[in-house]
């Protein structure tokens, strides 16, 4: 009996032993909260979101400047790269120059911010008075299909170089053509 004893001891030591080295749950220890760290952290958190937005809306805004800058270039090149070019001693419009100002109208049309300067252009034959009258027929003849067309008089400016300005110095037939002309100059937006 006495080591029934003993084993009941055992155990109920060991259980002992099990409890007291398991403990009391201990106490949540409460901390008082810092409300102004709180606010300062959520005032550096709306900041730095401000900040991204507007990094954001400029970033937005460059590739929208970038973007009509582009468009203004080749804007640009349509409506300046192509000139017309007139017949001897003639100021009346080709059907091809007419094909071309029709381009150049729906250009205007539909961007009514922009300004053109035409210019009228003579091959070196002929008095400097005499070019500089016929450069502005042929400015004005360009300037009257163009209006007629819709653009408005006011968005169109023209001047006469006479045979000031070739785009070729030669003095043969290839380079006359070539400087019997009107070329065209964007004034701004």
């Amino acid at each position: 009996m006495r080591a029934k004893w003993n084993v009941v001891l055992g155990m109920m030591l060991v259980l002992v032993l099990a409890f007291m080295s398991a403990g009391c749950p201990k106490k949540a220890v409460h901390q008082p909260v810092d409300v102004a760290a709180v606010n300062a952290a959520e005032a550096a958190r709306q900041a730095e979101e401000a900040r991204l937005r507007e990094e954001a809306l400029l970033r937005e805004r460059q590739l929208a400047e970038e973007r009509q800058q582009a468009r203004l270039a080749e804007l640009t090149l349509q409506l300046t790269a192509t000139m017309i070019h007139f017949d001897f001693d003639c100021f009346a419009l080709r059907l091809e120059a007419r094909t071309i100002l029709q381009r150049k109208a729906e250009l205007l049309k539909n961007n009514p911010d922009i300004k053109l300067l035409i210019e009228g252009h003579c091959d070196e034959r002929g008095t400097n008075e005499y070019n500089l009258a016929l450069g502005e027929r042929r400015a004005r003849a360009t300037y009257e299909f163009l209006v007629l067309l819709g653009v408005r008089p006011n968005r169109l400016q023209m001047v006469s170089y006479g045979e000031e300005r070739p785009l070729d110095p030669a003095s043969n037939e290839t380079a006359w053509a070539l400087n019997r002309r009107a070329q065209f100059k964007l004034l701004g937006m």
